[in-house]
């Protein structure tokens, strides 16, 4: 695995982003496949993101909505969180942001859920937490809508991913060509908190 390193940019403003569920903590979250009014399928969220719907299929995001069950199940990451926290701290010495992106879309209990955080010593309140859930479509399409609207604001020379999800990170990738004058990185992280580069 590559070790990922503080970089030191002069005047140049970067954003770096996490993903919160297998990347930053687990759950017990899960999605369920729904099929004439009955659950077939329950999937974690590594088996939801390659998951393709069948005829006359649906999906219940309902646990995902929970602010409670991911309060009562969240179980931190250690090496990813400690990561968070260090990007977060230098990115305020240096004028550079850094926010979460999840494929969650808006929770039940908005303070709930940001206590959890706030529990696990995260400055949250430094941050905000970008719901691709809300605009429909996959994760990823969903995902690169937020990484594109930040970028199209011109205001970063770099952007970095932390996701365990690589269809996210390619989403990423995909959108260096439209972006010539930034610096793309994108790192996939695993179930211990260790990343490694995609290219």
């Amino acid at each position: 695995m590559e070790s990922f390193k503080q970089y030191i940019y002069e005047g140049n403003k970067g954003l770096t982003i996490f993903d919160i569920d297998d990347t930053m903590f687990k759950t017990k979250a899960r999605v369920q496949v729904i099929k004439n009014g009955k659950v077939i399928k329950i999937l974690p969220p590594k088996a939801f993101n390659t998951y393709k719907l069948g005829n006359g299929e649906s999906y219940d995001f309902g646990q995902f909505k929970s602010a409670e069950l991911f309060k009562k199940t969240a179980m931190p990451i250690g090496k990813m969180i400690s990561k968070f926290k260090a990007v977060l701290k230098n990115a305020v010495k240096r004028g550079s942001d850094v926010i979460i992106v999840t494929a969650r879309s808006d929770m039940d209990d908005k303070e709930l859920f940001l206590s959890t955080f706030k529990a696990h010593g995260i400055d949250i309140d430094k941050t905000h937490i970008h719901r691709a859930g809300n605009l429909g479509g996959s994760s990823a399409s969903a995902k690169q809508q937020i990484f594109r609207k930040f970028l199209d604001t011109g205001d970063y020379k770099r952007i970095r991913l932390f996701d365990d999800d690589v269809s996210n990170l390619k989403a990423l990738l995909n959108l260096q060509s439209d972006y010539n004058d930034v610096d793309f990185e994108a790192w996939k992280a695993d179930d211990n908190g260790r990343i490694k580069k995609v290219k």
